[in-house]
């Protein structure tokens, strides 16, 4: 199965750090469990049109949540901070949040 970029990027991070990231040029993104650096930098190079100097990675375990005397757990998901080439264009997306 091929994967696209919009298949890769599930939806943006927003949280008060990820928001403080874009000062820098990172961006915040949740993505498959499964795809790695290399398929992340071309999925968001592909999907905003930007050049991508770095991706770090994240495995984020499910917590356990209670309601009442039942107990379960969040899914885990991968997070993956994403850093623009210098000169680079900032993502549309993100604009009015910064």
């Amino acid at each position: 199965m091929v994967k696209t970029a919009h298949d890769i990027i599930i939806k943006p991070v927003v949280t008060e750090a990820s928001m403080e990231a874009l000062r820098h040029g990172k961006y915040t993104f949740r993505v498959m469990k499964d795809a790695n650096k290399f398929e992340i930098k071309s999925a968001v190079e592909q999907a905003f049109g930007v050049k991508v100097a770095k991706v770090n990675t994240v495995s984020v375990r499910g917590k356990t949540r209670r309601m009442g005397r039942y107990e379960g757990t969040t899914p885990s998901w991968k997070k993956a901070v994403v850093t623009l080439a210098e000169g680079s264009k900032t993502i549309s997306f993100f604009d009015g949040m910064i």
